[in-house]
């Protein structure tokens, strides 16, 4: 089910050549700022020269459910959309990767997701082998990615929690408030909600179809709450949208 523009990265060796569609050689300056944590600069002069910079267009795949993972990225720029296939055929948005965030960190033998960009992204990649012996030789380092996958696990929670006993009302505005939050915390705030994914990822995200959430948008909308606009939505009533969302 995932898009493949290129191959995944092999993993045979100590240091996994990385596609040349992927990668133009340079090495990858690391997202300043997390949306949990930022790495002090020691931590960060230590990681990137093991990185390379890799861009990936629309649609293209990172990585898929079940493939070896012997990579790690930081996101720098773009979104991607993280789901997984169940059983039945029906995909499920499990969440989307934005700028600061780490995938791969959990050391699994093999993803447990697939990765696709929503628009062109760019990210720094790591062998594994080399990211954890260099993790391991690193006290503070090792803490501050602990913090960062304390927080996955957190919010990981909270999405079982979303899927629960919540209206598709609380559950769009969950969602709305949430990007909204991600965004402030990496400087990215605006008047506009950027929406790089598009309904049927929302629908997939929240457990909703798609009609349940277009109608829901477009009720809020007509009620004053929010503002659909071209590319994302402006959140007008944030009063009511945090009420909603602490139900």
């Amino acid at each position: 089910m995932s898009i493949r523009s290129a191959p995944a990265a092999p993993t045979t060796e100590p240091l996994i050549p990385i596609p040349s569609s992927y990668s133009d050689g340079r090495i990858c300056k690391l997202r300043l700022i997390s949306p949990y944590t930022a790495l002090p600069l020691a931590e960060r002069d230590a990681l990137e020269p093991l990185s390379r910079r890799i861009a990936l267009d629309p649609k293209q795949n990172l990585f898929g459910q079940d493939e070896p993972a012997g990579s790690i990225y930081n996101v720098t720029s773009g979104t991607l959309c993280l789901y997984c296939i169940l059983p039945d055929g029906r995909r499920q948005v499990t969440g989307f990767a934005f700028p600061g965030d780490f995938l791969g960190l959990s050391l699994l033998d093999r993803f447990s997701v697939s990765a696709d960009a929503l628009g062109p992204v760019t990210a720094c990649w790591f062998d594994r082998r080399s990211f954890v012996d260099l993790v391991c030789s690193q006290p503070g380092l090792m803490m501050h990615l602990h913090e960062i996958t304390g927080h996955e696990l957190t919010r990981a929670k909270d999405m079982m929690v979303l899927l629960g006993r919540r209206t598709a009302e609380e559950k769009i505005a969950v969602f709305l408030t949430g990007l909204w939050g991600r965004y402030a915390r990496t400087g990215q705030s605006a008047v506009t909600l950027k929406l790089p994914m598009n309904r049927l990822d929302i629908a997939d995200h929240l457990g909703l179809t798609i009609e349940t959430v277009c109608r829901t948008l477009t009720r809020l909308d007509r009620e004053g709450c929010i503002r659909i606009v071209p590319g994302g939505v402006r959140l007008i009533d944030h009063a009511r949208l945090d009420r909603l969302s602490a139900r």
